[in-house]
């Protein structure tokens, strides 16, 4: 790809020509782009054909665009380290019950609407038209209302959704039975 005819620059001098940052620069550097001088410490500047990373830059564009990036071994390895580690967090916070699987939750986020359904449409509503029936004062009437928003806020709080349901222990025995 090193063909030259561009202006040949220092590694500020190509992160001011394309507009980056000079880590920017060092991450293309160890992505694959074309130099012409390799800097050693002090002594040694960085030298880079701006044409040559050009072609690099368009070609990568290109590649990134149609899926036809080649992947080196080293990214491979990355992102392998960084799946096993990705498991072994999860692993972890399975461990801790810190996570619950979404059928579980589904259920559980079921038995709460239930429950609130339950005790807005049946259990508030009975005490309350006891409560307030001939009521016409405005705060005994949002008194009592937010009283018995309380008691039903109470019961959802005292709900045990870590209790297994009797329904899941009947699926339980169905699919042993086989």
């Amino acid at each position: 790809m090193a063909n030259g005819n561009g202006q040949k620059v220092n590694r500020a001098g190509l992160a001011a020509v394309y507009g980056v940052s000079l880590p920017t620069v060092d991450a293309w550097v160890r992505a694959g782009c074309p130099f012409d001088q390799r800097g050693a410490g002090k002594g040694k500047a960085w030298i880079f054909d701006t044409a040559d990373v050009g072609r690099w830059r368009e070609q990568r564009a290109k590649e990134e665009a149609t899926g036809d990036t080649v992947v080196d071994e080293m990214a491979l390895k990355r992102r392998r380290n960084l799946a096993d580690t990705l498991s072994a967090e999860f692993d972890l916070l399975e461990r801790r019950k810190l996570v619950a699987p979404i059928d579980q939750m589904e259920r559980n986020v079921a038995k709460v609407l239930a429950e609130v359904a339950s005790n807005l449409r049946g259990n508030l509503i009975t005490r309350c038209v006891s409560q307030l029936l001939g009521e016409t004062d405005k705060r005994t009437f949002k008194k009592i209302m937010l009283g018995e928003i309380d008691e039903v806020l109470e019961s959802l709080a005292d709900l045990d959704l870590t209790a297994e349901d009797k329904f899941d222990d009947e699926e339980s025995d169905d699919e042993g039975g086989e």
